[in-house]
């Protein structure tokens, strides 16, 4: 997960976010500074064509004080989709098969890099009509109610809290996984040279730094340890692949297709592994040149495409390598004496120590900015509020983690309860709420009948993901 995240809000007079729209610019030539050289041709065009048909061009009004170039913007939307998820890819083609396997997450990528363009489209739309520079997914969601039937209108007001709560559980979901990750890899690795010690003693020896990393409340100060961590998550992956590549590969007593029982617990994997939702509309909105994001050859397809080839490429050659033997993360499969392969366990669980806030940030944010901080704002004891509310969030992801230390189920559980929602569902009601009234003739009707298909196609990943993943939960519990 990306370190860029927005801050719901609407802009007032005074230039403050309310409620999911970052603060305009004073002027055109702000943005055409800001932007740089290479920015400034599709500025200036932007500039002609807002003044020649007089509508509002919202990439003119934005205010980013550190624009990011197209390849910045891609290499952030690679790392925050590279995360703890690819590591389960192999275990997610075991449940699977290694043919469905490649074919669904070709076709479940896709869907996914579509249903972002969706969003996307739509916040430009509702930007220019409302004359606002940007919107957060949340404002986007209630804005594209007001624009929708009556039906939709009356849904508005609890259109950010809905998201809200689904984009909270998600990142507190995302940090029991984390915490999961950190203490097996950990415990893997000490269990060659000392006592073994269970899984849930780990979590308690890494539930202090969880704690006390949790109380940085500026993330610039983690911009340094994010890029280090990104090296050694990178030259971890290329110790992973050596391992992969060396192993025994081999198609004998690989399934081509897995038990359909099985299947909602790979696609909850897959979409926890594949989206990025909580980091795309911050990475457009602080772009030089926003446009390039969108596009056959933008940003998002490059990215999106690279992604999905990383992924089949990790979960095809772990599954082959280790068949029904496939690990809950791929690392716990590599050899446990191995100096290199320990090395690689113990630098993985430094990069996942360092990004935890990452993850918990926006958590913390929805908790803290959007519900509790107005209710104690004028207290003294405000900042001791808050170091109370990032502890209790860091605790409450330990104690679930504690209770179920299953990294598989945690993925696929919350990939299929959130994502399914966020990623698929929301996006294809958002779109069709914006352009409601322009949807007419056959085109519109068949593009209303394409966003009910995608709704429905969230709303069942939803309930048999999240369904299947709880009823494997409650089979653990029970052993």
């Amino acid at each position: 997960m990306s370190g860029q995240i927005d801050n719901p809000g609407f802009v007032n007079d005074d230039g403050k976010s309310i409620h999911g729209v970052t603060p305009a610019l004073n002027s055109t030539d702000d943005a055409t500074r800001k932007n740089g050289k290479s920015g400034m041709v599709e500025m200036n065009d932007l500039r002609k064509a807002e003044e020649a048909t007089g509508e509002y061009e919202p990439y003119l009004h934005r205010e980013v004080e550190h624009p990011t170039t197209n390849a910045e913007t891609l290499l952030h939307l690679l790392k925050g989709s590279l995360g703890t998820g690819i590591l389960s890819m192999p275990l997610a083609f075991y449940h699977a098969g290694y043919l469905v396997g490649i074919i669904c997450t070709i076709v479940i990528g896709a869907i996914c890099t579509y249903c972002i363009h969706m969003i996307i489209q739509a916040e430009y739309e509702l930007c220019k009509r409302k004359k606002l520079p940007s919107l957060t997914y949340p404002a986007t969601a209630e804005l594209a109610l007001l624009e929708g039937p009556s039906f939709f209108k009356k849904l508005a007001p609890f259109a950010v809290h809905i998201i809200n709560v689904f984009l909270l559980i998600y990142q507190m979901g995302a940090g029991c996984v984390y915490t999961v990750f950190i203490a097996e890899n950990v415990k893997a690795v000490a269990d060659e040279y000392t006592d073994k010690l269970d899984v849930k003693i780990w979590m308690l020896v890494f539930l202090l730094p969880l704690i006390l990393i949790n109380y940085i409340r500026n993330l610039k100060f983690l911009a340094p340890f994010s890029t280090v961590a990104n090296f050694i998550t990178i030259a971890s992956f290329g110790i992973i692949l050596y391992y992969l590549i060396k192993a025994d590969i081999t198609f004998e007593d690989r399934n081509l297709s897995g038990e359909i029982k099985d299947f909602p617990l790979y696609f909850g994997t897959v979409l926890f592994a594949l989206e990025a939702i909580g980091v795309i509309m911050p990475l457009e909105n602080e772009m030089k040149t926003p446009k390039a994001f969108k596009g056959p050859c933008g940003v998002l397809n490059i990215g999106m495409i690279s992604i999905v080839v990383l992924y089949v490429g990790m979960g095809l050659l772990g599954y082959l390598a280790y068949g029904s033997d496939v690990a809950d993360t791929i690392t716990l499969n590599l050899d446990k004496g191995d100096v290199l392969a320990q090395v690689a366990k113990v630098m993985l669980a430094i990069a996942i120590y360092i990004t935890h806030p990452l993850q918990m940030y926006v958590a913390i944010d929805i908790m803290w900015n959007e519900y509790l901080l107005p209710k104690c704002e004028k207290s003294r004891y405000q900042l001791l509020f808050e170091y109370c509310v990032r502890t209790s969030l860091v605790l409450i992801t330990f104690a679930l983690a504690v209770a179920i230390p299953k990294l598989d189920l945690f993925i696929s559980l919350f990939g299929a309860f959130c994502l399914s929602a966020l990623g698929l569902a929301f996006p294809a009601i958002i779109q069709t709420s914006t352009f409601w009234y322009s949807l007419n003739g056959v085109k519109g009707k068949l593009i209303i009948a394409k966003n009910c298909v995608i709704v429905l196609f969230g709303f069942i990943g939803l309930v048999v993901g999240t369904y299947t993943s709880l009823q494997k939960i409650v089979e653990y519990f029970n052993e």
